[in-house]
């Protein structure tokens, strides 16, 4: 990481275990290189604090959504920063949607609202555990529209995104990338939906002619196995379809990564967790990954 240029931290909603992962900074090697956006009451004194504070009170496990448009404006305000080169990379503890959607403001999640901020029309998210990297075609979509949101463009343009950051963020000179199939067994030769067949098929071959090192479309139970051969990545077609796979290999310290912004932006890999909050149970590992990730990425 550059030096005079931390990361910062968005200590995400006050109801539930961000706070306490963003104190934990405070006892961790990371703690000279962030600082975090939060409401300074209920951080730990000892980090660099960008003081927001909640204008509802802030009950464990109980989220008000009077508090939503002070969390986005602490998103905003971090990723300003970031653009205007005062941090050198974003870190999110969880959000919760509902909570925000039930404030007025329509809310998908971080990866769409953070492309709503940068002016990026096609955000990747991407999971990493690890040696593991999983892609989405799609993100936070019902889905019932999966099918229709997959075009020959889009996926293209996915596949463009993710192919350049690997390059770029993670420092692959020629990544290797997997496609899933969006229906089981890669449609079956068109007898299990015609998507594989007429859409992802022939994005990877033209890709592929184009020189990028990606083959598919392979059957999502088949591309996590040791039978799908190497690779630096994996493209899943929907959020369900590649996530529990990741989450079960690495839950506790994956990382979520936003791709295609102007900015370096990690997560946790995981939620608000409501239950714990308060409790001194939450585990800090996602959180901590994601920042030593984010440096790695600024780093590079």
């Amino acid at each position: 990481m550059a030096p005079g240029k931390p990361l910062v931290v968005t200590a995400g909603e006050p109801a539930g275990i961000g706070p306490e992962l963003c104190s934990a900074i405070a006892d961790s090697r990371f703690a000279s290189s962030v600082v975090v956006i939060g409401d300074a009451a209920l951080l730990d004194a000892r980090l660099q604090v960008v003081d927001t504070p909640f204008p509802a009170p802030v009950i464990h496990g109980k989220p008000d959504s009077a508090n939503a448009q002070t969390l986005l404006d602490g998103l905003a305000l971090a990723v300003q920063g970031c653009l205007d080169g005062r941090y050198s990379g974003l870190v999110t503890a969880p959000l919760a949607k509902s909570v925000i959607a039930d404030s007025g403001v329509p809310f998908t999640g971080h990866t769409e609202f953070l492309a709503e901020l940068t002016a990026i029309e096609l955000p990747v998210m991407l999971l990493v555990a690890g040696d593991l990297r999983v892609a989405l075609a799609s993100t936070h979509l019902p889905l019932r529209e999966v099918s229709d949101y997959i075009t020959v463009e889009r996926l293209t343009d996915v596949l463009r995104v993710l192919h350049a950051d690997l390059q770029t963020k993670f420092g692959i000179p020629e990544p290797e990338i997997i496609v899933c199939g969006l229906n089981p067994h890669a449609g079956e030769g068109g007898h299990l939906g015609p998507e594989d067949d007429a859409i992802v098929a022939p994005v990877v071959r033209s890709l592929a002619q184009q020189g990028i090192n990606v083959r598919g479309p392979i059957p999502a139970d088949t591309a996590f196995t040791p039978a799908a051969g190497r690779h630096d990545a994996v493209l899943a077609m929907y959020h369900d379809q590649g996530l529990p796979v990741l989450k079960y290999a690495g839950f506790g310290h994956a990382v979520n990564v936003t791709l295609g912004l102007p900015i370096i932006r990690t997560s946790v890999d995981h939620g608000t967790a409501f239950d714990l909050a308060g409790k001194g149970e939450a585990d800090t590992g996602s959180m901590m990954a994601a920042i030593e990730l984010a440096i790695s990425m600024a780093s590079s």
